[in-house]
């Protein structure tokens, strides 16, 4: 059933990867469930589910590859996976801004609050009058086991380069495509590639520096906030050099045109903005 066409919207039929992402989801999330209320057989369920989720998106991005070099995607469905793609950044956007936020809030409201400003006089006079202002702060009552910060030279500095060199070698992978360079476009995926894993790799070191100063999730709101902004980010960083190296493969074996190469475009898109949230994490989290 091919949309030669590009007059009809192609609708797979009897795709049950859907069922099996569903059923994914739901076994790695009871397995975390049932890990979090200490019992040892919810890590081997967890796990379970998570080998599922994997093999249906090997299965499930093969289909789609299989489909698009197949040639039943048209115009409708291109502007499908833009939009899909577009919203996805999106929700990412609005997550990354949720952990942001709770930093702004911790530092530029709650803190001024604690020493009596504004709204929180009375809670400083009668309960927390030896507070005094520092960050990263433990809290009133110095709670936190680690009042550690991060500075922002070198490795931080070092891996800000890094991001920001692979945002300009996917940019002239880009390029490459549109002109028909396929020589140049698989090199500047590989670089971007190899940047991407560098990144992840600095990254556990920086953790490992943190860790032996003492500054663990459990630092107060600063190591809090550090760990869900930076783990997460590391993450999205991890997830996007795969999908690249995805790309990187299906390029060598002849995928991709300089008019369809949409794959790529999509992957590029999130790595930019992996780039523009790293950017807001070296300016908030480390230098200021």
């Amino acid at each position: 059933m091919a949309s030669t066409a590009n007059n009809h919207y192609y609708v797979p039929h009897g795709a049950y990867w859907p069922l099996v992402g569903s059923i994914a989801l739901a076994t790695t999330t009871c397995g975390l469930a049932i890990h979090l209320n200490y019992h040892s057989i919810g890590l081997p369920i967890m796990y379970t589910g998570i080998g599922i989720l994997i093999v249906m998106m090997f299965g499930w991005f093969g289909t789609v590859v299989k489909e698009s070099e197949g040639g039943v995607y048209g115009r409708w469905e291109d502007k499908s996976f833009r939009l899909g793609m577009a919203w996805f950044i999106f929700s990412e956007v609005m997550f990354f801004g949720a952990f942001f936020g709770a930093l702004y809030y911790a530092r530029i409201l709650s803190v001024p609050w604690l020493l009596g400003d504004g709204a929180g006089v009375n809670t400083h006079q009668w309960l927390w009058s030896t507070y005094t202002e520092v960050w990263p702060t433990n809290g009133p009552l110095d709670m936190g086991e680690s009042d550690f910060h991060m500075g922002w030279w070198p490795l931080p500095f070092i891996n800000t380069v890094i991001l920001l060199s692979s945002g300009v070698t996917v940019t002239i992978a880009h390029h490459a495509i549109i002109k028909n360079n396929r020589p140049r476009f698989i090199l500047g995926l590989l670089a971007t590639v190899i940047l991407g894993f560098l990144f992840v790799y600095l990254q556990a070191v920086e953790y490992q520096h943190a860790y032996h100063e003492g500054m663990k999730l459990s630092s107060g709101i600063y190591g809090s906030t550090f760990f869900m902004l930076t783990g997460f980010h590391g993450f999205h960083v991890t997830m996007g050099a795969i999908i690249l190296l995805v790309v990187l493969v299906r390029s060598i074996r002849g995928h991709f045109t300089p008019t369809r190469h949409f794959a790529f475009e999509a992957a590029a898109w999130y790595w930019h903005f992996v780039d523009v949230v790293w950017l807001g994490l070296f300016i908030f989290v480390y230098i200021l």
